[in-house]
Parts: structure tokens; sequence; C-alpha cells
């Protein structure tokens, strides 16, 4: 992975996110949700299985204050429904969520959902994941993945 190029071009290049929501064919990704509010796809350098972002449609910087209460409030309910997938399908001990970025760059409002994998020693949890190599997994595994967190998120809560 090179680290250089991809902060370059997440401080210059367009919005990777808006990019994806359009479609636009330099910015492939597995999406796993959508609406006409949000969008979830699973990362294009995960670090564990299952690492999905999810985000408003709409570009918007600021976390919370971008937001009624209201609409916050139904990105949240996206967000839950996601993350339960993902943590059920991927058998996480937790779900770590955060919200990076900023307006330097990536700033697109988004989440990243981070599951856990069950036994991950101690010093090898919370933000020392992001210190693990990218994950390397085989197109049939990611595929197959994609396929059965649409299953579950499609299926809604409690399935």
């Amino acid at each position: 992975m090179d680290w250089s190029s991809y902060h370059r071009r997440a401080r210059t290049g367009p919005c990777f996110i808006c990019q994806i929501v359009a479609r636009h064919p330099d910015f492939p990704a597995d999406i796993l949700y959508e609406d006409d509010l949000a969008i979830a796809f699973l990362d294009k350098y995960p670090r564990v299985a299952g690492y999905t972002l999810v985000a408003p449609r709409a570009h918007r910087q600021n976390v919370t204050a971008d937001f009624t209460p209201a609409e916050y409030l139904e990105l949240q309910r996206r967000l839950h429904l996601v993350a339960e997938a993902v943590r059920v399908e991927t058998a996480a001990e937790r779900i770590y969520l955060l919200s990076l970025g900023s307006h330097q760059g990536n700033a697109h409002v988004h989440w990243h959902i981070v599951p856990l994998p069950p036994g991950t020693p101690y010093e090898k949890q919370q933000l020392a994941l992001y210190e693990l190599d990218i994950l390397k997994e085989t197109l049939e595994e990611r595929a197959d993945l994609v396929a059965r967190l649409r299953d579950r998120i499609g299926a809604g809560p409690g399935s």
C-alpha cells in the first residue's frame, strides 16, 4: 500500500464517497446497503474482515453540525443495522465505531464499522488494529462476505 499516494488523493482528489454514490467507474465499491439517505460499503483497504463504511449519500462534512437531530438519528439507525449485520457475520467480539476524516482530507462524513475478531490479543485491539497490514482476502472470500452481509442487512434487525 502506497500511503503517501493515498493521503495525497484523500486531500486533493475528488470525494471518494460522492464518486461511489455516483457509481464512477474509477471508484468501484462493494455496496452492502443503500437507500435515499445512506450508503454502506466494504472498506477498500480493510485490516479485518467485514470492515465497513457508512455515509450519508449527500456530501456533508461535519459529523453532527451538518445534520438536524432527526437526520442524525436516521443515519444512526442505518449505522446500527449495518453494524449488527457485520457483528453477526464476522462473529465479532466487539464492534468499533469511528468517524474519521477531516476538512483537510476525506471530508465527506462517514463512520467506520470495525469488527474486533474473536480472540484478538488485547495488545492488538482498539486503535492497534490500524497498525495491522491490509487484510489479504481472495475475491471469493470477499464476494461471500458481501453476499452474506447483503442478505443479513436485507432481512433487517434480529435476523
